[in-house]
């Protein structure tokens, strides 16, 4: 693959890159065209080629591994909570999916373009579900703990699947707006903090605790 540097200390794989990110931003992946990608790097469509094979495998490209990231860390906290001895896992509810938030905050501050196009305009490819994705293992998560609850003698009434995936899906829309928002990072702290808190809160008068 070509590594020549061109435009100041650019290769031409970057200017592709800051071109893709730029047209994928301002359109979304559905209605980008990789002729205005090509077009603006200067170079021909049969060159293009040469490094990705599809408008798909690009997107792919700038976004892939910041997606996994972004899975892979939520994940992480609840495997980490879930191996906590049963006893322990009441008092520090809250705490561990907490300090996950804020690390996925900083990690999307520090790849914001990346983290927006995954966020915003991934729709028609395989990264528009990423908060589905969450909801999916933290509603898991949730019926885990109840069973530890339960084991526990301090058993959680049953929550209504609908009203569950709502409240789920609305946690993580308000997270997710402080980044497609780009609030200041402080601001984005304090707002993630205030939101651990009213959620674990909520979460425990839901579960009768």
């Amino acid at each position: 693959m070509e590594v020549e540097k061109i435009d100041g200390n650019l290769t031409t794989l970057e200017r592709i890159h800051r071109a893709a990110r730029a047209e994928f931003l301002q359109k979304g992946y559905k209605d980008a065209s990789l002729r205005n990608i090509v077009k603006s790097v200067g170079m021909t469509t049969g060159a293009f080629y040469g490094y990705y094979k599809s408008k798909e495998e690009l997107f792919d490209a700038l976004v892939g591994e910041h997606y996994a990231y972004l899975l892979d860390c939520f994940q992480k906290a609840q495997n980490e909570f879930a191996d906590l001895p049963h006893e322990q896992q009441p008092e520090v509810m809250g705490e561990i999916s907490g300090a996950c938030m804020f690390e996925m905050l900083h990690y999307a501050y520090e790849h914001l373009e990346e983290c927006k196009l995954i966020l915003c305009c991934s729709e028609g490819t395989k990264f528009s579900g990423l908060i589905d994705e969450m909801v999916e293992v933290e509603a898991e998560a949730t019926h885990s703990y109840q069973k530890v609850l339960e084991e526990l003698g301090r058993p959680s009434p049953q929550i209504d699947p609908t009203l569950e995936h709502i409240l789920i899906t609305g946690m993580f829309h308000t997270f997710f707006e402080l980044i497609i928002h780009e609030m200041p990072l402080q601001n984005a702290e304090n707002y993630v903090e205030e939101m651990r808190a009213f959620y674990t809160a909520g979460w425990m008068k839901i579960m009768g605790q």
